[in-house]
């Protein structure tokens, strides 16, 4: 629908942030605007009535658990009745003309999705960065408003834009740890909220399968502390770990133990929880994308498909099969018919492709070997079961690597 310009000398918008929690809010139309108007206001817990005879799977499935009171019906006047905000978002210009001139009368802001000029009120673009709530009006120009509105989201995600007051009022007096999934390396596979948080901290505790150049753009007042843990190399202990991270805590900072994957994927997150929590330490998870699913899907491999597996398995390769310390039944794991993926399992892959053959697994099961996934570096080598220990050796792979048995490897076999 293509919108009125706004002429300036109408008056400058007068930015206010209403509170609409179980105040009722009135939405007439049931397409996309709809939705994306209906998710803000639910997520300021408004009480949201819907008005329009067909409303898009999404705004259903919010009708369905009661989120949402849906009027399946056309626009009627008195729909606004005791309503303190309303959006007009039906594809009928008449329509939405019709609910703003009753929002008028009733003394109701309106926002029109047609129209702006029409509009007694203006959406601005919006985003959160924790609780700190952004608004932006981009002068009658939407794209713009949009534009500034992620530069500013963007800064406050990597430090370079500091919440500094807002560091010193929500944190805990005791100072606070977060134990964050950095994801398989790539820095902009971290989720949005492990960006934030980072950029936050004041003192980070990474290992080296963390996103590497996060640390790089914190401020130089930051202190990083190196916790990594080398393959069959150097390592801090994990005890040290936890003791770093209470008493950074208890000395009143911001702690985020940076960890690279998911924290409770073979990562020993709730080692770290646990210490925390016996030093009354308050603590958050932030879960990752774990490199046991993401690293395989960026070498184009599902670790499913319909049709062709129903089952998936991660394990830890870092002790082979019959070492006493080994907790994996390799037996079961040999007669599946499904994914295996395998990390931590470089140095052991002889061990365990002999392990599965001799348990069931055709020994020319397909087996896709992806070396520094999200790096500039990936590699991706295919062999099988029989050729596996053969094929890591000759390709010289070292770790980081995840290694995925299944006929799904044939799928990505064209990536």
């Amino acid at each position: 629908m293509p919108e009125t310009p706004v002429d300036p000398s109408t008056g400058v918008v007068y930015p206010i942030g209403l509170r609409l929690l179980g105040r009722k809010v009135v939405v007439v139309g049931g397409g996309q605007v709809a939705h994306r108007r209906v998710a803000g206001l639910l997520e300021a817990r408004a009480e949201v009535t819907l008005v329009s005879p067909e409303v898009t799977p999404a705004l259903e499935a919010l009708v369905a658990p009661g989120s949402v009171t849906w009027l399946p019906r056309r626009y009627e006047p008195g729909d606004l009745a005791g309503a303190w905000y309303a959006v007009a978002a039906t594809d009928d210009r008449e329509v939405n003309a019709a609910v703003a001139a009753e929002a008028e009368a009733a003394r109701v802001f309106c926002a029109r999705a047609d129209d702006r000029a029409a509009s007694s009120v203006w959406t601005p673009a919006v985003g959160r960065h924790g609780d700190l709530v952004i608004g932006v009006h981009g002068g009658g120009d939407p794209q713009r408003a949009v534009g500034v509105r992620d530069s500013v989201l963007a800064g406050l995600a990597d430090g370079s834009i500091r919440d500094t007051a807002g560091r010193a009022t929500d944190a805990s007096p005791a100072g606070t740890v977060v134990l964050v999934g950095g994801g398989p390396g790539d820095p902009e596979l971290i989720t949005v909220r492990g960006q934030h948080a980072v950029a936050q901290a004041d003192v980070v505790v990474a290992d080296h399968l963390a996103p590497q150049s996060l640390l790089a753009s914190l401020p130089p007042d930051v202190e990083v502390i190196d916790a990594s843990k080398l393959p069959r190399g150097r390592y801090m202990a994990q005890e040290q770990i936890n003791q770093l991270l209470v008493d950074r805590a208890l000395a009143g900072k911001r702690v985020v133990r940076l960890k690279g994957g998911d924290p409770f994927v073979f990562g020993r997150g709730m080692e770290e929880v646990e210490a925390c929590v016996a030093a009354g330490v308050p603590v958050e998870v932030v879960p990752g994308v774990t490199s046991a699913i993401g690293v395989p899907a960026l070498a184009g491999i599902p670790v499913t498909h319909r049709g062709l597996t129903h089952e998936f398995v991660v394990v830890s390769g870092h002790v082979p099969p019959g070492h006493p310390a080994s907790l994996v039944d390799w037996a079961a794991l040999g007669r599946l018919r499904g994914t295996l993926v395998v990390l931590m399992g470089v140095d052991t892959a002889p061990q365990i492709a002999a392990a599965l053959v001799e348990h069931g697994r055709s020994p020319e099961t397909p087996v896709a070997v992806v070396a520094d996934g999200s790096t500039p570096g990936q590699r991706v080598v295919r062999t099988t079961l029989a050729g596996l220990g053969r094929t890591l050796a000759d390709e010289a792979i070292m770790p980081p690597a995840v290694w995925v048995v299944g006929e799904v490897v044939a799928l990505g076999a064209s990536g």
